[in-house]
């Protein structure tokens, strides 16, 4: 049992011997300093261990997001343009089961049919210098979280591209003698684009959360598995700059978003 005297000595450390408001300004202060304190384990920098693992969660999260949006818009408006038919079923029944099931069961499912069963990829992510190994190295990470996206997006884009195919002017369109495909592609899906967008950016947040199991499943490094061992070692400082770094990707993905509302859409940009 720690000494009275060590007690008081990590707490002068650690300025818990201050009052409430005052350690909040000088977390305040520091953060926006850059200085976010030192890891109660390690003792290094809380910035230098997130900034060590953090390319890995935002090149998991980009290819899962790209995996998503190329798997899922084609697939949504392709149940759009054959609503009620055995497409707009297959489709449909397909993204329910993709989002039915949690990022760690599909990662565990993919892990054992892929890395153990048939051996295509290995069991650890690790980057290694070639191409190839990356490839191999993201693949299975990557379509655990894509496949969840995919499904949303395909929802969305039906939805959206229903709403759209009603309009007047894709009527107008058709009975001006434009060929169906460039109706769908640049009069309709044009201007489904927004709720796809708002989805996307929405699920950016979750898929950061995903990513949690996700690396762990694939014992990859990244944020999920930094917090989960500061919340095992009762790492505050880490946690704390943890959850600052969170906040700072959602604000910013939201940022992203505005601004591509202005790109899909001119009239945004007007308004």
């Amino acid at each position: 049992m720690a000494s009275e005297e060590s007690l008081t000595a990590l707490r002068q450390r650690l300025g818990l011997d201050r009052s409430l408001p005052a350690q909040y300004l000088d977390f305040v202060g520091s953060a926006l300093s850059g200085d976010w304190g030192e890891s109660m384990v390690t003792g290094r920098p809380v910035v230098t261990e997130i900034m060590t693992v953090l390319p890995w969660t935002i090149e998991l999260t980009a290819v899962s997001l790209l995996l998503g949006a190329a798997a899922g818009i084609p697939l949504g408006v392709w149940a759009a343009v054959n609503r009620n038919r055995a497409v707009d079923y297959a489709v449909r029944v397909a993204s329910l089961l993709g989002l039915s099931f949690p990022a760690f069961v599909s990662a565990v499912i993919l892990l054992l049919a892929f890395a153990i069963q048939l051996r295509w990829f290995p069991v650890i992510s690790a980057r290694s210098g070639s191409v190839g190994a990356w490839f191999q190295s993201i693949t299975l990470p990557a379509l655990s979280l894509g496949l969840i996206m995919a499904a949303y997006i395909t929802r969305v884009t039906r939805s959206a591209m229903l709403e759209v195919l009603s309009e007047d002017y894709v009527r107008t369109a058709r009975a001006k003698g434009v060929r169906w495909p460039v109706v769908v592609r640049r009069h309709a899906l044009r201007n489904a684009l927004l709720p796809i967008i708002t989805v996307v950016g929405l699920f950016l947040g979750i898929q950061i959360g995903n990513s949690v199991l996700t690396e762990i499943v694939f014992n990859r490094p990244g944020l999920g598995k930094l917090i989960v061992g500061a919340l095992n070692q009762r790492d505050y400082t880490m946690l704390q700059g943890m959850m600052v770094i969170y906040t700072l990707i959602v604000v910013f993905v939201n940022m992203l978003t505005d601004i591509a509302y202005g790109l899909a859409d001119p009239r945004v940009k007007l308004q």
